[in-house]
């Protein structure tokens, strides 16, 4: 386990970086002189509620370095669990982990979610760079296409492994763009392509939180039997409002969330 926050992000954006070159030109857009460094909201990372390498195991690489558990969110249609994570000192970003409920899917979809598990070694799982480590298992574009049918999340996972699914730009921490609606203008007139299910922007004032994201770059993957280009990462963008007490909202909003997965749709 890493001891280290800095390195432990620093190692998870540097992975994502390499399959992710629209993050580069978005960070370049929205920061500016003297703000170099964007404020990151939180990360996203995705797994399979098989035990060697459920949401817990995941959870225990930040829980060693401070992290605490702070909201759990259920995503009945696409089948999914999640828990969010914060940190006591406010300046980490959050850590929002989901896992796929294998068990709810067909029995071809579980066979090979299972086959693909059991080609990770146990030791792996802990390892400090786990979180960054992408793939461990080979898998046939044949099988990636047979996840896809069922469940765009599971041919994701299959294809890219252990590592950020999204960064988030915290747009309260923006000096230059006072809203989402002003990000997405400017992300747009630069030729970036804009998740648009469920709206460009997700959430609202009312529920304490505004969000919305690029769609994935397409990037190539090697899989078995030949190199297919398919959608990667992405890049977020989160707006918090203010709760009663005047502190910001630090949780997450289901429904919203649920949109956000489909920023990595192969459509």
């Amino acid at each position: 386990m890493h001891n280290d926050i800095n390195t432990l992000f620093d190692n998870l954006w540097q992975n994502y970086l390499d399959v992710t070159p629209s993050a580069r030109k978005v960070h370049a857009l929205l920061g500016d002189e003297e703000q170099q460094d964007l404020i990151n909201d939180h990360i996203a990372l995705r797994t399979f509620n098989l035990d060697k390498v459920n949401l817990e195991k995941l959870a225990a690489h930040f829980i060693a370095l401070g992290y605490q558990e702070a909201g759990e969110y259920h995503f009945e249609a696409k089948k999914l669990y999640a828990k969010h994570f914060e940190h006591p000192d406010p300046t980490q970003p959050r850590v929002f982990i989901s896992e796929l409920l294998v068990e709810k899917f067909s029995d071809a979809l579980q066979n090979i979610v299972k086959s693909l598990v059991d080609q990770i070694d146990e030791a792996a799982v802990s390892a400090d760079n786990f979180l960054y480590s992408g793939r461990h298992w080979d898998i046939s574009f044949a099988d990636y296409q047979a996840l896809l049918a069922e469940s765009e999340y599971a041919a994701w996972m299959a294809a890219w492994g252990y590592r950020a699914n999204h960064f988030t730009v915290s747009n309260n921490h923006l000096n230059r763009f006072d809203s989402i609606q002003a990000i997405n203008e400017t992300l747009k007139a630069h030729g970036f392509k804009l998740n648009t299910s469920g709206g460009e922007i997700k959430g609202s004032p009312d529920c304490l939180l505004e969000q919305s994201s690029t769609m994935a770059d397409k990037h190539p993957v090697e899989f078995s039997d030949g190199v297919h280009a398919i959608p990667s990462c992405f890049y977020e963008f989160a707006r918090r409002y203010p709760k009663p007490c005047g502190n910001l909202y630090s949780g997450f909003v289901a429904a919203s969330a649920d949109k956000i997965f489909e920023s990595t749709n192969a459509n």
